[in-house]
């Protein structure tokens, strides 16, 4: 229960973190600190099983268990050493983050980083392949949160990386379809222990390039690599967590746990060895050149990180245990160094080297704590950063493809190693030591140390790489834990200080002095910093790639893009005549029907229907239009109830009724008549429209009644009683059976809603056609609004409470019987408009209710319903009981009823915005005061036009009609 416990607090903290926040502000990191230090004393107690045994910890939970999806969560050596540096690390930079921000609270920053080591967390103990791609995901959406949460200049680079990181997310899921579809398992040991699919050479080789795509988009790989330093525009705690101690290190974390997969693969050697080579190489070149100290930083990570993916690429156990201890030791010396960039930026109030220098005198202890952190990245004994070097040194050497490889992928580690000692002594001297320089020097004597509070958690970080470095061999139960979890064999390392005279010391040691030449002829990188070397950068090739794509899809969008709506409509229509003309020619066998295909009545529905029809298309009036298409719908309602469909039917005429209603509050914002066609256009529509008919007619000829019950429709039929609970079939359908498909239509229909409110009250479209000249009276006289609604207001008295309480009895009943959630939400609808058709006035008419807020209650609701399904192992799983009545009698009681009151609670709240929203004359979702009354039998407004009616004070809406239609929508 430990994984699941980690996983819960998790998941509390980061639900409680807004309302910690409104009581803590900036110190809700103290919170949060808190509560990850203490995970990272629960996970570190946890050794003696995880690492002194190899006894796994495990836990288990249906998930999606028709699919196979189990909630798999897996503790291993490799999932220990992760989750305490992600928990470790965090706890270290929560604290860090309450005094680099100023009091106050922080807009959501505290929410992201606990949502992000949640996704962390997650991931690394992630025993489901589908479990692990979605804490994926998360991940790349929240360090993009996290990027643009710093200011409009980290808008783009927080685009930039989330599209890059999303790329490599992509090539996952397509690795994990992949391994799913092979081996029949969604169990990331299961997939990793079966042999068969790695005997596929080809299909092997595709899972390996699309596993390698995620692990160089995620760790910042050449040429992925310029994303890391682009998102430095975010703040330097986010930098300090996702960009060095976390995020970048879930591809270091996925290339070591397909290892065992891959180790011994062409491609994934490769790819690793080579590319991680020159990503070594790029990030200490560019480390180097860089005046600010934190994209200094941020190019030595990409360096380090191309160290990792190299070593990991070549597969042996010592390999593994190179990589092991330099994650770890990486992760302490990196988040030091931007915790210590943060102070400087901070006190000193730049990041720029040219304005710095003599900060030491000022600043000892943040001073000593980079000095400490440098050494460690640069390979110093006693450090453990030298001890991680060497066995990178030493496992590189050991690279595939004969003794040749070994020794030039050694050299190519000591050159990038030497302009590590480089960039690490820059770091340093040029902030710290020498003479205060640069247009800050005057400045730079009010600089002081910062608080305790602040350089602590930075001093903790830094000082365990020296700790560690002294106590080394208390790591040989990890490193030898993690050998054995990625290649199946243990190393049986013993990490020591002194290894004696061997080749990777005289690597080591080639590299310092290579190092120290490189400072001596760079004066200590400042000539050579700040040279172009290439004539491009990674951001502004990504925008002319990112440039070009949207201009071709752009381009290719407009050989259909167009704002017409007969072309909008008829190109696609155009081609499936095609299509259908096609199949026709072709020849189709229809069998002879199973039953009876029509009837009597069915051929008067259709004539009445083609009367309408052929009405709505010759009519100018667009009121008639409405009315005449009104008609064609309820009769198909009629259709429908004739037939059998009650639900359907039912949902179709209360949707007419409705859409009747608002589409008159959408005619009084557009003139009374169509604009006039010529007698061409009319004739090609025309054949078109008679052709589109035909095809429907033939098609419905040839399926209608000409087969049996399909296998699924049987199914449900037969197994929904039992399964559910209810017998109407149609609604177990849709919130037991597919619930998840509701879910997602009750999403888009409620953000619909809220796009109803911003678009109408954000922009003067469609405005309410006014008068231009009050005085002239309206062409057709009709009574004022307050008399003229006697008679709605006489019904709705009498008619809305029976509409109410229908609306819940079909809530209620719609598992056993017609009706539901939609359906009921539909007639709850009809009694808010007939409320609003029985005013007087926009003010009067508009009802106040927070209809977002009823929008948004009904989606958490159906959401909360899922999560209540995880007491019986799946999302959204329907959860039953016998509720005792009295007589003996019992109610079968469901959750799916509550999923069907989040459905009830979107489609009311939906058809709230669009009677308010639509009902206003103004375009800011403001009302506009009733107009007095006219004296009875005349108007109170006038007519300039035919096409720009009076609506203000009349009593008359644009479209031509009077409040006895309309009522409050005037």
């Amino acid at each position: 229960m430990l994984l699941l416990t980690s996983i819960l607090v998790l998941a509390v903290t980061v639900l409680s973190i807004p309302l910690v926040e409104r009581v803590l502000g900036r110190n809700t990191g103290w919170f949060a600190a808190a509560v990850l230090a203490a995970l990272t004393a629960l996970i570190a107690a946890q050794a003696p099983q995880v690492l002194g045994s190899g006894e796994a910890l495990t836990y288990s939970v249906p998930w999606m268990p028709q699919i196979g999806v189990e909630f798999h969560l897996r503790m291993d050596a490799l999932g220990w050493m992760f989750t305490l540096l992600v928990t470790g690390v965090g706890a270290l930079i929560m604290a860090y983050s309450t005094r680099y921000f100023p009091p106050g609270r922080r807009l959501g920053f505290y929410l992201l980083m606990t949502l992000f080591a949640f996704a962390m967390t997650g991931l690394v103990l992630a025993d489901d392949v589908v479990l692990l791609y979605v804490f994926w995901e998360l991940t790349t959406i929240t360090s993009f949160y996290l990027i643009g949460l710093s200011g409009p200049g980290a808008s783009r680079p927080a685009i930039r990386t989330f599209l890059i990181t999303a790329l490599g997310g992509l090539a996952l899921l397509g690795a994990v379809v992949l391994l799913v579809v092979r081996t029949g398992t969604t169990q990331l040991s299961t997939i990793l222990a079966d042999q068969s699919w790695t005997q596929d050479t080809s299909f092997t080789a595709l899972v390996a390039f699309l596993v390698v795509g995620a692990v160089f988009t995620k760790s910042a790989q050449f040429p992925f690599h310029y994303w890391l330093p682009d998102a430095m525009a975010a703040s330097t705690p986010v930098s300090a967590y996702l960009h060095a101690a976390a995020m970048v290190k879930a591809g270091i974390y996925l290339a070591m746990r397909f290892t065992p997969a891959f180790g011994e693969v062409l491609v994934w050697n490769t790819a690793l060895i080579a590319f991680g080579l020159i990503t070594a190489v790029v990030g200490a070149v560019f480390a180097l050149q860089q005046h600010d100290l934190k994209r200094l930083a941020a190019y030595s990570t990409v360096s380090q990180l191309g160290f990792l993916i190299a070593v990991i690429g070549i597969g042996t156990p010592e390999a593994l245990v190179a990589a092991a201890a330099h994650t770890v030791a990486h992760a302490l010396f990196k988040s030091a160094l931007f915790m210590v960039v943060g102070l400087v930026d901070h006190e000193a109030g730049t990041r720029d080297l040219r304005d710095l220098g003599g900060l030491a005198r000022r600043m000892p202890v943040t001073a000593g704590i980079a000095t400490l952190a440098s050494l460690s990245m640069a390979g110093i004994p006693p450090l453990l950063g030298f001890v991680s070097k060497e066995y990178l040194f030493a496992g590189l050497l050991g690279a595939p493809g004969g003794p040749w490889a070994g020794v030039l992928a050694g050299a190519v580690a000591v050159g990038a190693a030497a302009f590590t000692f480089a960039y690490s002594f820059r770091f340093v001297h040029s902030a710290f030591f020498g003479e205060p320089r640069g247009k800050r020097r005057a400045e730079q004597e009010d600089v002081h140390e910062a608080p305790v509070a602040f350089w602590g958690p930075a001093s903790l970080s830094a000082l365990g790489g020296l700790v560690l470095g002294l106590a080394v061999p208390v790591l040989d139960p990890l490193v030898n834990g993690v050998s054995q979890d990625t290649t199946g064999t243990a190393a049986e390392a013993h990490l020591l200080l002194w290894h004696g005279f061997n080749p990777e010391l005289a690597m080591s040691a080639l590299a310092i002095g290579l190092g120290a030449l490189l400072v001596w002829r760079t004066a200590s990188g400042d000539s050579y910093a700040g040279r172009a070397l290439l004539p491009v950068d990674g951001p502004s090739v990504f925008e002319r790639i990112h440039s070009a794509l949207i201009s071709t899809g752009r381009r290719v969008g407009d050989l259909t893009r167009t704002d017409t709506v007969a072309f909008h409509l008829g190109t696609p229509v155009v081609v499936v005549l095609v299509l259908a003309t096609a199949v026709l020619w072709l020849g189709i066998d229809i069998p002879a029907p199973a039953g009876q295909t029509s009837r009597p009545l069915d051929w008067l529905l259709v004539g009445l229907m083609g009367v309408a029809v052929l009405g709505a298309v010759l009519t100018r009036s667009r009121l008639a239009a409405l009315a005449l298409i009104g008609v064609a719908g309820f009769t198909t309602a009629l259709w429908l109830f004739f037939l059998g469909a009650f639900d359907v039917a039912l949902t179709q005429l209360l949707v007419e009724v409705l859409t009747v209603v608002v589409a008159v509050l959408v005619l009084r914002r557009l003139p009374r008549r169509f604009h006039p066609v010529t007698r061409k256009r009319s004739a090609l529509t025309a054949v078109i429209a008679i052709a589109a008919g035909s095809v429907a007619g033939v098609a419905a000829f040839a399926l209608t009644g000409r087969r049996e019950l399909s296998s699924a429709a049987s199914y449900f039929l037969d197994n929904a009683p039992e399964d559910t609970g209810g017998t109407n079939v149609v609604n177990t359908i849709l919130v037991d059976y597919r619930a998840f498909d509701t879910l997602g239509e009750l999403v888009v229909l409620g953000v619909a809603g809220l796009i109803i409110i911003a678009v109408l009250r954000s922009t003067d479209l469609l405005p309410v056609h006014q008068a231009r000249k009050p005085s002239v009276p309206v062409t057709n006289p009709v009574f004022e609004a307050v008399p003229n609604t006697v008679l709605m207001r006489t019904v709705a008295k009498y008619l809305l409470p029976i509409l109410v309480v229908w609306s819940l009895y079909l809530l209620v009943r719609g598992h056993n019987e017609p009706g539901g959630g939609f359906i009921g939400g539909l007639v709850g609808g009809s009694a808010f408009a007939l409320t609003y058709l029985a005013a007087s006035s926009d003010a009067a008419a508009r009802i106040r209710l927070a209809y977002p807020t009823i929008i948004g209650s009904g989606v958490l609701v159906a959401l909360g319903t899922g999560l209540l399904g995880f007491l019986e192992g799946s999302f959204l799983l329907p959860l039953h009981a016998e509720i005792p009545l009295p007589g003996g009698e019992y109610f079968h009681f469901t959750t799916a009823l509550i999923f069907d009151v989040g459905v009830y609670l979107v489609v009311v709240g939906v058809l709230l915005a669009a009677l308010n929203e639509l009902g206003l004359e103004s375009g800011d979702g403001t009302d506009r005061a009733a107009p007095p009354p006219s004296p009875p039998g005349t108007s109170g407004g006038g007519n300039a036009d035919e096409t720009a009616p009076s609506s203000e004070g009349s009593g008359a809406t644009a479209a031509g009609v009077d409040t006895t239609t309309t009522g409050g929508a005037r």
